[in-house]
């Protein structure tokens, strides 16, 4: 079966084309700040979009009938289980609205549909950012005008779950994952038979990441918002955006936080260890949620590339589980075996919203 996947970024959009579960192709089409700029919103961008992947479709001497299905990554839509989606009006309702946020996986549904449609096949999304399987006592935040919501890295994190169980020998729906998703933004959830059933929100909370800040100290953060200083857009991208790394130390690059390190930068080493820290007590304290009972923590994302920060993370948690690593994060073959279970009728495809 043939699956065009569909990723698009805030400067690029990633198009792949399996074959069942082999990739034959991968095109990443980047987008130039002057490009970007003929657009005042993102959803302004759509035609250009879709018109560079219909380009690259034609270079390759391929039509939208040729493929089984389109999936293009879920956006931070209303909140779901987890699963494949069909694309359906409801959905592309709420990802024009930018139901939660405006951001660029919003578009993915839509470019997966309209292309869809012109093959006449059906279009899909995987595991939302916007996935919630939280339990009832993960809503409390401490104020009840204030619910904490599910906002994950749950495409990487449920690809994930699936290949930690696979490498320990057990049925998914049997175990007992805290899986920590290290990215630009971090995810820590604790994952109980497939389902994260409680995760830090990457844009407020949890440990500070390489361009966020995770949480704050509450008091001294509001007399920041209210100090006269700083605008509420100031203030946003304080937290998201230029907060971690970035704000410590300039970058958000991890290889050239290891170089400084390695030219004997103390300052860069502490600022990297803390976070590691941080990513550490964050596991913990989801390894409660299991009550303990953890059959393996798991890291994943790009950062655990990085063999300081595994270690670092490894030495304070292995005392709760074995420590499985899986680099980087491989979103389009996750999107297109969500895609495949559903064509070959592993899974039944979800009609959103649910």
């Amino acid at each position: 079966m043939k699956i065009l996947v569909i990723n698009p970024g805030s400067t690029s959009t990633k198009v792949a084309i399996f074959e069942d579960e082999k990739q034959i192709d991968l095109k990443v089409l980047r987008h130039s700040p002057e490009e970007l700029s003929n657009f005042k919103t993102l959803w302004e961008q759509f035609d250009f979009r879709l018109k560079i992947i219909l380009d690259f479709l034609e270079e390759k001497n391929l039509k939208p009938s040729d493929f089984s299905a389109v999936v293009g990554i879920g956006g931070l839509l209303r909140p779901v289980k987890g699963g494949t989606y069909r694309v359906n009006d409801k959905m592309l309702e709420d990802a024009r609205a930018n139901f939660q946020v405006e951001h660029p996986s919003n578009l993915g549904c839509a470019l997966a549909y309209e292309i869809a449609k012109l093959g006449g096949v059906d279009a899909f999304i995987v595991d939302p950012v916007s996935v919630d399987e939280f339990e009832p006592l993960a809503r409390y935040s401490g104020h009840p005008l204030i619910q904490r919501r599910s906002l994950s890295h749950a495409l990487n994190i449920h690809a994930v779950a699936r290949l930690a169980s696979e490498k320990i020998g057990k049925k998914l729906d049997e175990t007992n994952f805290v899986i920590a998703h290290l990215g630009g933004g971090i995810s820590v959830c604790p994952v109980k038979g497939g389902k994260i059933i409680d995760a830090n929100d990457a844009s407020s909370d949890g440990p500070f990441s390489p361009e966020r800040t995770g949480g704050l100290p509450l008091q001294p953060f509001i007399s920041l918002c209210f100090s006269g200083k700083y605008t509420e857009q100031e203030i946003r991208k304080m937290v998201m955006g230029k907060g971690g790394l970035v704000a410590y130390l300039g970058t958000n690059n991890a290889d050239e936080v290891e170089k400084r390190i390695q030219n004997g930068d103390e300052y860069a080493r502490e600022v990297y260890e803390a976070m590691a820290y941080q990513i550490a007590k964050e596991i913990g304290a989801m390894a409660t949620v299991l009550k303990g009972k953890v059959d393996a923590v798991v890291l994943t994302g790009g950062l655990a590339n990085s063999k300081m920060l595994v270690d670092w993370i490894t030495e304070r948690v292995s005392f709760i589980a074995p420590v499985l690593v899986f680099p980087g994060e491989d979103e389009m073959r996750a999107l297109a075996l969500g895609v495949l279970r559903v064509l070959r009728g592993e899974e039944q495809a979800k009609e959103y919203p649910e």
